[in-house]
């Protein structure tokens, strides 16, 4: 698919709850980017650009796919974060090709942001991994 069949939108992933001192960074290639770790339980937000074209398809540095249609991003913990002392190498699988063209069509008609908040730790405690359900998604201002 062309670039110009494709329209940039914001993202962003809200992590609620974190395990306090555990880094957590967004997924690039196989690197981490934009390494963050709560001090006081603080949220830790990052920002990235999707690229969106028709069906809807996504695309972008941090997208990765799975099959012809699962599209998600990945967040990686402690180890894989850049942390090598973290007792955690671990990442979360946040899908992204399941928002609904509703919350597409507003992203863009209105410049804002899709937020996508999720819980940052686990029933055991422990920084969550694997795959990772939204407690909300919304278009927020930008």
């Amino acid at each position: 698919m062309a670039k110009a069949d494709q329209v940039e939108v914001a993202f962003r992933i809200v992590i609620e709850r974190p395990v306090i001192g555990v880094p957590h960074s967004l997924q690039q290639d196989d690197a981490p980017l934009d390494p963050k770790a709560s001090k006081d339980g603080e949220a830790l937000v990052f920002d990235f650009p999707v690229r969106i074209g028709p069906g809807p398809k996504f695309f972008g540095d941090q997208v990765r796919r799975e099959g012809p249609e699962r599209r998600f991003v990945y967040i990686r913990i402690g180890d894989l974060a850049g942390d090598p002392a973290s007792p955690w190498s671990r990442r979360m699988k946040i899908d992204i090709h399941n928002i609904g063209a509703d919350l597409i069509d507003r992203a863009i008609a209105g410049g804002g942001v899709i937020e996508t908040v999720i819980d940052g730790t686990g029933k055991d405690g422990t920084p969550a991994c694997a795959t990772v359900k939204p407690l909300r998604r919304a278009v927020v201002p930008s």
